[in-house]
């Protein structure tokens, strides 16, 4: 019966494994769909936002309330969750706490387990109350309805019964551990400062029906962490696994500095060189990537911008900080990040619908999900870059797309075509002929 308990195990590791593993091809997948970009200059620097942004939570905590709550779930998560790794030796062999040789230093992680497992469900459950019942404003906005706000919750429910299941094993364990006598292979091994209170609700129990208990929360909690590994995938806390290589790929140019396209540049600098004949065709760059101005569709992008949709947390700190948002305009740089995802999504679905290949959908990101109205609303002031607690940029993506408006569609703004106009035929945004630019001074 033992073997069977294993090897039933192992299919269900297997399988929890095997599903993580098609759902992280996708990613990948849908992340190459971009557009190549060099990010793998600067090392040093990129190991070091790593390390202090997404392992060190640093812009997290520039809020500390919500930052200190999201750190206490964000360490109490991952080191408890390293008892997984006993869990499996245990669940594949058929031993029992396989790390209790280590002896006291045992006893000190699992205490510790079961501290920050109590804290994680208190912060949890602070932040379920800030989101439905304090309901803050960057919580209930128009862009975090349906599928986002229930996503948000579900996460915060799983984490729940994760953490009580866990709590709850280690309480009939420890309860068996202390039954005179012994019992079964339960050999006392390990502290447990907060379940020991838990314990007491198993007095008078017949035993066999505690070691029950016991292996049903124990199959409950490993199945539920496969589920929650593979739910990620559908969640917004896809970012547990992504803010890792997205701090490590973040721009590193300062705040402010756009880039340029490679082809306006050489026309530009062939217009300014005194040398250069202005009847004569522009020589053709044979390693010129073919393709169009901006960006009207998830394609357009390169592999980094798709590789922040996928990590946005969906916090909102970037639409809350954004004067645009702030005084009543449709912008919201949180729902950019969505709807790229969302499309980048589509378009992957697309693709495995028909054999590998794109077939073209009559949608794009820009009108079909993100509106003119939006994107020209942007003052390009950075905040929500700067406010990103994992360097996420949704300018970038607004810059793309306004880029192609203007490049390919003439759709700029009209006070903006007319201030191109006036660059073009008089050297300055205003609409004065360049020799009557110094008349100011001459009013007084």
């Amino acid at each position: 019966m033992g073997y069977l308990d294993n090897i039933l195990f192992a299919i269900v590791l297997g399988f929890g494994i095997g599903f993580f593993t098609i759902n992280i091809r996708k990613i990948v997948r849908n992340i190459k769909l971009g557009n190549d970009i060099n990010r793998f200059d600067q090392s040093a620097s990129r190991w070091g936002n790593m390390a202090l942004i997404a392992l060190g939570q640093s812009k997290m905590i520039k809020r500390p309330v919500a930052g200190m709550l999201h750190v206490i779930v964000y360490v109490g998560f991952v080191l408890i969750n390293i008892e997984v790794l006993e869990i499996v030796i245990d669940g594949l062999f058929g031993t029992h706490r396989i790390f209790s040789f280590l002896g006291l230093l045992y006893n000190v992680l699992i205490g510790s387990f079961e501290i920050l497992a109590l804290l994680v469900l208190v912060a949890v459950i602070v932040f379920l109350i800030r989101r439905n019942v304090i309901r803050l404003k960057r919580f209930i906005s128009s862009d975090l309805k349906g599928w986002p706000k229930s996503d948000a919750n579900y996460i915060l429910y799983f984490e729940i019964v994760l953490m009580s299941l866990f709590l709850l094993m280690n309480a009939a364990d420890f309860h068996l551990q202390n039954i005179p006598g012994g019992f079964g292979h339960y050999h006392k091994a390990g502290s447990f400062p907060v379940s020991q209170f838990l314990a007491p609700i198993f007095n008078g129990v017949n035993e066999s029906t505690v070691m029950l208990i016991e292996r049903g929360v124990w199959w409950l909690h490993i199945t539920g962490i496969l589920i929650f590994l593979n739910y990620l995938y559908f969640s917004k806390h896809l970012h547990i696994l992504l803010a890792f290589p997205n701090t490590y790929y973040a721009d590193l140019n300062p705040k402010g500095q756009f880039d340029n396209l490679a082809s306006v540049t050489k026309e530009v600098k062939l217009m300014m060189d005194p040398n250069a004949d202005p009847f004569a065709a522009i020589p053709a760059d044979e390693n010129a990537v073919p393709g169009k101005f901006g960006a009207s569709d998830v394609q357009d992008l390169n592999w980094v911008q798709l590789l922040n949709a996928y990590t946005c947390t969906e916090c909102g700190r970037c639409t809350d900080s954004c004067p645009a948002n702030i005084t009543g305009k449709k912008l919201s740089p949180r729902k950019i990040m969505m709807d790229t995802r969302d499309r980048l999504e589509e378009v992957g679905r697309n693709i495995d619908a028909n054999k590998g290949i794109f077939i073209p959908d009559n949608k794009t990101l820009l009108n079909d999900y993100i509106t003119a109205e939006e994107l020209w609303a942007c003052t390009s002031c950075n905040a929500c870059v700067e406010e990103c607690p994992v360097n996420i940029s949704p300018l970038s993506i607004i810059m793309d797309m306004r880029r192609y408006l203007v490049m390919e569609q003439s759709a700029a703004p009209q006070p903006l075509n007319a201030m191109m106009t006036n660059i073009e035929n008089n050297g300055a945004p205003w609409q004065y002929n360049q020799q009557d630019r110094l008349n100011w001074k001459n009013e007084n």
